[in-house]
Protein backbone atom coordinates (compact mmCIF):
# COMPACT_ATOMS: atom_id res chain seq x y z
CA UNK A 1 0.00 0.00 0.00
CA UNK A 2 2.84 2.26 0.83
CA UNK A 3 4.40 1.57 -2.56
CA UNK A 4 1.04 2.44 -4.20
CA UNK A 5 0.40 5.53 -2.43
CA UNK A 6 4.42 7.06 -2.78
CA UNK A 7 3.86 5.93 -6.65
CA UNK A 8 -0.04 7.78 -6.77
CA UNK A 9 1.98 10.95 -5.32
CA UNK A 10 4.89 11.15 -6.89
CA UNK A 11 3.56 10.74 -10.39
CA UNK A 12 0.71 13.13 -9.82
CA UNK A 13 2.30 15.64 -8.91
CA UNK A 14 4.97 15.41 -11.66
CA UNK A 15 1.97 15.08 -14.27
CA UNK A 16 0.58 17.95 -12.32
CA UNK A 17 3.36 20.45 -12.54
CA UNK A 18 4.09 19.20 -16.26
CA UNK A 19 0.06 19.64 -17.84
CA UNK A 20 0.63 23.35 -15.48
CA UNK A 21 3.16 24.56 -17.74
CA UNK A 22 1.09 23.91 -20.77
CA UNK A 23 -1.88 25.08 -19.17
CA UNK A 24 -0.92 28.66 -17.76
CA UNK A 25 1.33 29.54 -21.54
CA UNK A 26 -2.12 28.59 -23.04
CA UNK A 27 -3.83 31.15 -21.11
CA UNK A 28 -1.10 33.47 -21.46
CA UNK A 29 -1.14 33.56 -24.91
CA UNK A 30 -5.38 33.36 -24.57
CA UNK A 31 -5.76 30.00 -26.65
CA UNK A 32 -8.90 28.50 -25.31
CA UNK A 33 -8.32 25.15 -23.24
CA UNK A 34 -11.03 22.54 -23.52
CA UNK A 35 -9.63 19.90 -20.73
CA UNK A 36 -7.00 19.25 -18.36
CA UNK A 37 -6.32 15.68 -17.26
CA UNK A 38 -4.49 14.13 -14.56
CA UNK A 39 -4.11 10.38 -16.28
CA UNK A 40 -5.83 8.86 -19.35
CA UNK A 41 -8.64 6.65 -20.21
CA UNK A 42 -11.69 6.79 -18.87
CA UNK A 43 -12.82 9.68 -16.48
CA UNK A 44 -13.29 9.00 -13.21
CA UNK A 45 -13.93 12.46 -11.67
CA UNK A 46 -14.62 16.13 -14.15
CA UNK A 47 -15.85 19.50 -13.52
CA UNK A 48 -15.90 22.42 -15.73
CA UNK A 49 -14.87 25.65 -15.02
CA UNK A 50 -15.53 28.29 -17.55
CA UNK A 51 -14.12 26.64 -21.14
CA UNK A 52 -12.29 24.14 -19.55
CA UNK A 53 -13.61 20.39 -18.24
CA UNK A 54 -11.24 19.38 -15.59
CA UNK A 55 -10.86 16.07 -15.15
CA UNK A 56 -9.24 12.70 -13.19
CA UNK A 57 -8.51 9.76 -15.40
CA UNK A 58 -8.64 6.07 -15.33
CA UNK A 59 -4.83 5.44 -15.69
CA UNK A 60 -2.54 7.24 -13.96
CA UNK A 61 0.29 7.09 -16.01
CA UNK A 62 0.28 10.50 -17.08
CA UNK A 63 -2.02 13.56 -18.38
CA UNK A 64 -2.92 15.94 -21.15
CA UNK A 65 -3.60 19.19 -21.90
CA UNK A 66 -6.13 19.86 -24.81
CA UNK A 67 -6.33 23.08 -26.59
CA UNK A 68 -8.46 24.43 -28.93
CA UNK A 69 -7.20 24.03 -32.40
CA UNK A 70 -4.94 21.46 -32.09
CA UNK A 71 -6.59 19.10 -34.89
CA UNK A 72 -8.03 19.63 -37.90
CA UNK A 73 -11.33 19.39 -37.31
CA UNK A 74 -11.22 22.04 -34.70
CA UNK A 75 -9.34 24.26 -37.11
CA UNK A 76 -11.88 24.17 -40.02
CA UNK A 77 -14.67 25.04 -36.92
CA UNK A 78 -12.28 28.15 -36.16
CA UNK A 79 -12.62 30.42 -38.41
CA UNK A 80 -13.97 33.21 -36.56
CA UNK A 81 -12.39 31.94 -33.33
CA UNK A 82 -8.68 31.98 -34.47
CA UNK A 83 -7.84 34.31 -31.64
CA UNK A 84 -8.78 30.94 -29.33
CA UNK A 85 -7.09 28.14 -31.37
CA UNK A 86 -4.00 27.14 -31.17
CA UNK A 87 -2.81 26.40 -34.42
CA UNK A 88 -3.26 30.05 -35.86
CA UNK A 89 -0.81 31.50 -32.72
CA UNK A 90 2.71 32.32 -33.83
CA UNK A 91 5.43 29.57 -34.08
CA UNK A 92 7.00 31.14 -31.04
CA UNK A 93 3.77 31.23 -29.14
CA UNK A 94 2.97 27.92 -29.92
CA UNK A 95 6.61 26.65 -29.19
CA UNK A 96 6.45 28.31 -25.88
CA UNK A 97 3.24 26.61 -24.86
CA UNK A 98 4.68 23.17 -25.52
CA UNK A 99 7.93 24.09 -23.82
CA UNK A 100 6.61 25.09 -20.58
CA UNK A 101 5.67 21.48 -19.38
CA UNK A 102 9.01 20.24 -19.91
CA UNK A 103 10.30 23.63 -18.44
CA UNK A 104 7.90 23.40 -15.32
CA UNK A 105 9.03 19.99 -14.34
CA UNK A 106 12.79 20.99 -14.02
CA UNK A 107 11.62 24.80 -12.28
CA UNK A 108 10.01 22.40 -10.12
CA UNK A 109 12.93 20.45 -8.91
CA UNK A 110 14.93 23.57 -8.54
CA UNK A 111 11.70 24.77 -6.56
CA UNK A 112 11.49 21.96 -4.30
CA UNK A 113 15.36 22.08 -3.37
CA UNK A 114 15.37 25.46 -2.76
CA UNK A 115 12.44 24.86 0.01
CA UNK A 116 14.42 21.12 1.36
CA UNK A 117 17.26 23.56 2.02
CA UNK A 118 15.75 26.44 3.27
CA UNK A 119 13.89 24.42 6.23
CA UNK A 120 16.60 21.63 7.02
CA UNK A 121 19.51 23.43 5.88
CA UNK A 122 22.30 22.55 3.62
CA UNK A 123 23.08 18.51 3.62
CA UNK A 124 26.90 17.49 4.29
CA UNK A 125 28.98 14.28 5.17
CA UNK A 126 30.39 13.51 8.12
CA UNK A 127 34.34 13.20 7.26
CA UNK A 128 34.59 9.91 9.23
CA UNK A 129 36.58 6.61 8.95
CA UNK A 130 33.62 4.29 10.29
CA UNK A 131 32.82 1.53 7.53
CA UNK A 132 29.80 1.76 6.25
CA UNK A 133 30.26 -1.66 4.05
CA UNK A 134 32.03 -4.52 3.24
CA UNK A 135 32.55 -6.15 -0.06
CA UNK A 136 31.63 -9.71 0.16
CA UNK A 137 35.02 -12.21 -0.52
CA UNK A 138 36.78 -8.64 -0.53
CA UNK A 139 40.14 -8.18 1.19
CA UNK A 140 38.83 -6.32 4.28
CA UNK A 141 36.06 -9.18 4.18
CA UNK A 142 38.56 -12.05 4.14
CA UNK A 143 40.91 -10.12 6.92
CA UNK A 144 37.95 -9.56 9.70
CA UNK A 145 36.92 -5.84 8.95
CA UNK A 146 32.90 -5.71 10.09
CA UNK A 147 30.57 -2.91 8.92
CA UNK A 148 30.57 0.11 11.75
CA UNK A 149 34.29 -0.71 12.82
CA UNK A 150 36.10 2.34 13.09
CA UNK A 151 39.50 2.62 11.24
CA UNK A 152 41.76 4.23 13.99
CA UNK A 153 45.24 3.65 12.02
CA UNK A 154 47.16 1.99 9.20
CA UNK A 155 51.01 0.65 10.01
CA UNK A 156 51.28 3.11 12.24
CA UNK A 157 49.58 6.29 10.56
CA UNK A 158 46.53 7.57 12.39
CA UNK A 159 43.73 7.65 10.43
CA UNK A 160 41.87 10.72 10.78
CA UNK A 161 40.41 11.80 7.79
CA UNK A 162 38.49 8.64 4.75
CA UNK A 163 41.19 10.33 2.45
CA UNK A 164 43.77 9.19 4.74
CA UNK A 165 42.17 5.37 4.43
CA UNK A 166 42.12 5.95 1.08
CA UNK A 167 45.51 7.03 -0.03
CA UNK A 168 47.39 4.60 2.19
CA UNK A 169 45.29 1.99 0.84
CA UNK A 170 46.16 3.34 -3.07
CA UNK A 171 49.85 4.08 -2.33
CA UNK A 172 50.63 0.35 -0.05
CA UNK A 173 51.75 -1.57 -3.41
CA UNK A 174 49.96 -4.28 -2.66
CA UNK A 175 51.96 -4.93 0.60
CA UNK A 176 50.09 -6.14 4.10
CA UNK A 177 48.66 -3.56 6.04
CA UNK A 178 48.68 -3.57 9.95
CA UNK A 179 44.98 -1.88 10.64
CA UNK A 180 44.03 -1.15 14.02
CA UNK A 181 40.18 -0.58 14.34
CA UNK A 182 37.38 0.68 16.79
CA UNK A 183 34.89 -2.17 17.43
CA UNK A 184 32.40 -1.08 19.99
CA UNK A 185 34.45 -0.55 23.43
CA UNK A 186 37.62 -2.66 22.03
CA UNK A 187 40.28 -1.71 19.51
CA UNK A 188 41.01 -5.18 17.24
CA UNK A 189 44.08 -5.51 14.92
CA UNK A 190 43.95 -7.22 11.70
CA UNK A 191 45.77 -7.50 8.83
CA UNK A 192 44.50 -6.95 5.51
CA UNK A 193 46.65 -7.26 2.20
CA UNK A 194 45.57 -4.27 -0.57
CA UNK A 195 44.31 -6.09 -4.40
CA UNK A 196 44.19 -4.34 -7.59
CA UNK A 197 40.72 -3.83 -8.41
CA UNK A 198 38.91 -1.30 -11.26
CA UNK A 199 37.28 1.46 -10.19
CA UNK A 200 33.84 2.71 -11.77
CA UNK A 201 31.98 5.55 -12.54
CA UNK A 202 28.31 5.65 -11.69
CA UNK A 203 27.66 4.20 -15.30
CA UNK A 204 29.45 1.25 -14.54
CA UNK A 205 32.63 2.30 -17.03
CA UNK A 206 35.78 1.12 -15.84
CA UNK A 207 38.07 4.79 -15.39
CA UNK A 208 41.34 3.34 -13.39
CA UNK A 209 42.81 0.46 -11.39
CA UNK A 210 44.25 0.68 -8.17
CA UNK A 211 44.76 -0.88 -4.78
CA UNK A 212 41.94 -1.34 -2.80
CA UNK A 213 40.45 -3.67 0.15
CA UNK A 214 36.55 -3.42 -0.70
CA UNK A 215 35.16 -1.56 2.05
CA UNK A 216 32.98 2.07 1.75
CA UNK A 217 32.77 4.86 4.28
CA UNK A 218 29.91 5.05 6.74
CA UNK A 219 27.34 8.20 5.24
CA UNK A 220 26.75 9.91 8.12
CA UNK A 221 24.52 13.06 6.86
CA UNK A 222 23.91 16.16 8.60
CA UNK A 223 22.22 19.23 7.52
CA UNK A 224 23.54 23.26 8.12
CA UNK A 225 21.44 25.94 8.46
CA UNK A 226 21.81 28.13 5.27
CA UNK A 227 20.02 31.73 4.07
CA UNK A 228 17.92 32.45 0.83
CA UNK A 229 20.99 33.02 -1.27
CA UNK A 230 23.25 30.08 0.01
CA UNK A 231 19.99 27.81 0.04
CA UNK A 232 19.27 29.08 -3.93
CA UNK A 233 22.78 28.18 -5.07
CA UNK A 234 22.91 24.82 -3.99
CA UNK A 235 19.29 24.24 -4.94
CA UNK A 236 21.02 25.38 -8.44
CA UNK A 237 23.34 23.41 -8.48
CA UNK A 238 21.46 19.81 -7.32
CA UNK A 239 19.65 20.72 -9.83
CA UNK A 240 21.68 21.52 -12.73
CA UNK A 241 23.73 17.97 -11.22
CA UNK A 242 20.88 15.76 -12.02
CA UNK A 243 20.14 17.46 -15.28
CA UNK A 244 23.32 16.52 -16.56
CA UNK A 245 23.43 13.32 -14.88
CA UNK A 246 20.06 12.22 -17.15
CA UNK A 247 21.66 13.80 -20.32
CA UNK A 248 24.37 11.62 -19.75
CA UNK A 249 22.38 8.87 -19.22
CA UNK A 250 20.82 8.96 -22.22
CA UNK A 251 24.08 9.09 -23.95
CA UNK A 252 25.40 6.27 -22.25
CA UNK A 253 22.15 4.49 -23.11
CA UNK A 254 22.89 5.11 -27.05
CA UNK A 255 26.28 4.30 -26.73
CA UNK A 256 25.35 1.18 -25.33
CA UNK A 257 27.54 1.72 -21.72
CA UNK A 258 24.36 1.35 -20.14
CA UNK A 259 22.16 -1.97 -20.52
CA UNK A 260 18.96 -1.35 -21.98
CA UNK A 261 18.27 -4.10 -19.51
CA UNK A 262 18.44 -1.11 -16.89
CA UNK A 263 15.39 0.40 -18.21
CA UNK A 264 12.61 0.35 -15.95
CA UNK A 265 8.99 1.92 -16.18
CA UNK A 266 6.10 2.46 -13.65
CA UNK A 267 6.65 -0.64 -11.97
CA UNK A 268 10.45 0.00 -11.15
CA UNK A 269 9.51 4.01 -9.94
CA UNK A 270 6.70 2.43 -7.88
CA UNK A 271 9.11 -0.04 -6.10
CA UNK A 272 11.71 3.34 -5.61
CA UNK A 273 9.29 5.97 -4.35
CA UNK A 274 7.61 3.05 -1.55
CA UNK A 275 11.86 2.68 -0.51
CA UNK A 276 12.65 6.43 -0.35
CA UNK A 277 9.13 7.10 1.70
CA UNK A 278 10.19 4.43 3.93
CA UNK A 279 13.79 5.92 4.21
CA UNK A 280 12.57 9.41 5.36
CA UNK A 281 10.49 12.35 3.83
CA UNK A 282 13.96 14.16 2.66
CA UNK A 283 14.82 10.72 0.37
CA UNK A 284 11.61 10.78 -0.79
CA UNK A 285 11.33 14.13 -1.73
CA UNK A 286 14.89 13.94 -3.40
CA UNK A 287 13.77 11.68 -5.37
CA UNK A 288 10.80 13.26 -6.60
CA UNK A 289 13.18 15.80 -7.80
CA UNK A 290 15.09 13.24 -9.63
CA UNK A 291 12.08 11.94 -11.27
CA UNK A 292 10.89 15.20 -11.90
CA UNK A 293 14.80 16.17 -14.02
CA UNK A 294 13.86 12.39 -15.66
CA UNK A 295 10.34 13.92 -17.06
CA UNK A 296 11.22 16.71 -18.36
CA UNK A 297 14.47 15.78 -20.07
CA UNK A 298 12.71 12.63 -21.32
CA UNK A 299 9.58 14.54 -22.69
CA UNK A 300 12.41 16.80 -24.41
CA UNK A 301 13.60 14.48 -26.77
CA UNK A 302 12.80 14.89 -30.97
CA UNK A 303 10.17 12.43 -30.85
CA UNK A 304 7.02 12.82 -32.24
CA UNK A 305 4.04 12.69 -29.80
CA UNK A 306 6.69 13.61 -26.85
CA UNK A 307 7.18 17.54 -26.48
CA UNK A 308 10.48 17.29 -27.72
CA UNK A 309 8.71 16.07 -31.34
CA UNK A 310 6.35 19.22 -31.76
CA UNK A 311 9.17 21.30 -30.85
CA UNK A 312 11.35 19.98 -33.69
CA UNK A 313 8.53 20.53 -35.90
CA UNK A 314 7.92 24.30 -34.81
CA UNK A 315 11.34 24.83 -35.52
CA UNK A 316 11.31 22.94 -38.72
CA UNK A 317 8.39 25.20 -39.40
CA UNK A 318 10.08 28.49 -38.39
CA UNK A 319 13.12 27.38 -40.57
CA UNK A 320 10.74 26.58 -44.02
CA UNK A 321 8.57 29.77 -42.94
CA UNK A 322 5.68 27.11 -43.40
CA UNK A 323 4.84 23.71 -41.38
CA UNK A 324 5.45 20.03 -42.75
CA UNK A 325 2.62 18.59 -44.88
CA UNK A 326 -0.15 17.07 -42.81
CA UNK A 327 0.35 13.79 -43.87
CA UNK A 328 3.92 14.09 -43.29
CA UNK A 329 3.09 14.89 -39.73
CA UNK A 330 0.24 12.16 -39.28
CA UNK A 331 2.73 9.62 -40.12
CA UNK A 332 5.82 10.87 -38.08
CA UNK A 333 2.89 11.02 -35.42
CA UNK A 334 2.27 7.20 -35.73
CA UNK A 335 5.83 6.16 -35.88
CA UNK A 336 6.57 8.22 -33.19
CA UNK A 337 3.40 5.82 -31.08
CA UNK A 338 4.69 2.95 -32.24
CA UNK A 339 7.80 4.10 -30.73
CA UNK A 340 6.66 4.69 -27.47
CA UNK A 341 4.29 1.51 -27.57
CA UNK A 342 7.40 -0.61 -27.92
CA UNK A 343 9.59 1.03 -25.38
CA UNK A 344 6.49 0.64 -22.62
CA UNK A 345 6.18 -2.69 -23.18
CA UNK A 346 10.05 -3.32 -23.47
CA UNK A 347 10.07 -1.14 -19.62
CA UNK A 348 7.35 -2.94 -18.26
CA UNK A 349 9.12 -6.29 -19.28
CA UNK A 350 11.93 -5.43 -17.61
CA UNK A 351 10.09 -4.49 -14.69
CA UNK A 352 8.70 -8.01 -14.58
CA UNK A 353 12.06 -9.27 -14.95
CA UNK A 354 13.04 -8.07 -12.02
CA UNK A 355 10.24 -8.87 -9.59
CA UNK A 356 10.05 -12.87 -11.05
CA UNK A 357 13.28 -13.29 -12.39
CA UNK A 358 14.34 -14.52 -15.79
Amino acid sequence: MNTLVSFIVVLGILVFVHELGHFLFAKLFKVRVLKFSLGFGPKMYGKTVGDTEYLISAIPLGGYVKMFGENPDEQQSAAGEKEASFAHKKVWQRFLIVLAGPLFNLLFTLVLFFGIFIIVGLPDSLDTTKVGQVNPDSPAAIAGVLKEDTILSIDGVATEEWMDVLNLVKNSNGKELTFWLGRGEEEVKVLVTPSVQPVKNVFGEEVEQRYMIGVVRANELFYSPTGLVGAFQAACAQTWMYISLTVLSFVKLIQQVVPASDLGGPILIAQIAGKQMQAGWINFLFFMGLLSVNLGILNLLPIPVLDGGHLMFMSIEAIRRKPLSEKMQIVAQQVGMAFLGVAMIFVFYNDLLRIFGS
